[in-house]
């Protein structure tokens, strides 16, 4: 009863935690869009204090920090679970390594936040940034589904999935494939974002009215221009922006073929509930992030359309885990 009740609260945790990496990365996401990346030029307090203090850069800053806050929390969070699992591994077996990984990688999020901070808004340093927190909310989230394994408890816990059947077995490799691609379409997304060319094409489908714009890529995929840039606002020329934005949109319906394909096989071929539902959620995740891409170009980047579309990227993160979940299924 002891061994079911921890299992509980270890999933508990990782689902809290998966809340508070969603919430972070759509409040980083909304920093940025608000121009506040450098509302704090310090780091980790704000002008040498916890809390900002009135003066010019107050709203900017007050904005900063409430992120920083929830990211400190979601840290705290990581720690707990590692800490906890640390000191019962031998008790009820929980997966160590995955939760260490999730340690490292949280740990690495703050350095890349203060880096973000300190360099000026690099977009390589905040594309990695976005790009870690993503990772952490899909390692919460696969813990926060499965019960570690060779448990009674976990079985007491665990959906009664089974063994995946050999059509839906046959998915794996191609959903693998899957999260590589959407790994490589966030990361664009961050590139874009961080390059401040989302309005770079601020037609659909078009671009600039044609549909081969004049585009630079020589100058567009730099990824390190040296110290001492400030890039809030942008440092590149229009038709570098409009490489990025272009590109972006070619990956959107590359990969976004891909996983729709992918999830409506996988509901097809689903011999149970479990894969069905992760393959028509995936269809869903991509169907709405692609809507709010084109929202977020007819309307102009308003703020609100626009990190909907980067909270769209952690609803995808979700789905794609959650499928691969149902592909791997407890023993």
């Amino acid at each position: 009863m002891n061994s079911q009740r921890d299992l509980l609260w270890f999933r508990r945790l990782c689902l809290s935690g998966a809340l508070f990496a969603a919430v972070v990365v759509v409040l980083g996401a909304w920093v940025r869009l608000n121009d506040a990346g450098l509302g704090c030029p310090d780091w980790p307090g704000c002008y040498g204090h916890i809390y900002p203090q009135a003066g010019f850069q107050f709203g900017k800053a007050l904005r900063e920090m409430i992120h920083r806050y929830f990211a400190a929390t979601l840290g705290l969070i990581i720690l707990s679970l590692f800490i906890w699992t640390l000191l019962r591994r031998k008790e009820i077996g929980r997966p160590l390594p995955l939760v260490a990984v999730l340690f490292g990688v949280v740990c690495l999020q703050g350095a890349l936040g203060a880096l973000t901070v300190t360099l000026l808004l690099k977009p390589l340093i905040v594309t990695a940034h976005l790009l870690g927190g993503l990772t952490t909310l899909g390692l919460l989230w696969w813990l926060s589904l499965d019960p570690p394994q060779g448990l009674a408890a976990s079985r007491a816990l665990a959906s009664p999935r089974g063994k995946a059947s050999p059509r839906e077995a046959s998915l794996k490799k191609y959903a693998l494939v899957g999260l590589a691609l959407l790994a490589v379409q966030i990361a664009l997304g961050g590139w874009t974002s961080t390059n401040y060319a989302a309005v770079a094409c601020p037609d659909f489908p078009t671009c600039q009215h044609v549909w081969r714009p004049s585009m630079d890529y020589r100058d567009a995929f730099v990824l390190w221009r040296g110290l001492d840039i400030n890039y809030e606002g942008g440092v590149l020329a229009n038709p570098a922006r409009v490489a990025i934005h272009f590109t972006h949109r070619l990956g959107a319906l590359l990969v976004g073929s891909f996983l729709i394909t992918l999830g409506v096989l996988a509901a097809i071929r689903a011999q149970g509930p479990h894969v069905k539902f992760a393959g028509w959620l995936l269809v869903l995740a991509v169907m709405l992030q692609i809507s709010l891409g084109i929202a977020t170009v007819l309307f102009g980047v308003p703020l609100t359309v626009a990190t909907l579309h980067n909270a769209g990227a952690a609803f995808l993160v979700v789905s794609m885990v959650t499928l691969l979940r149902a592909l791997w299924p407890s023993r």
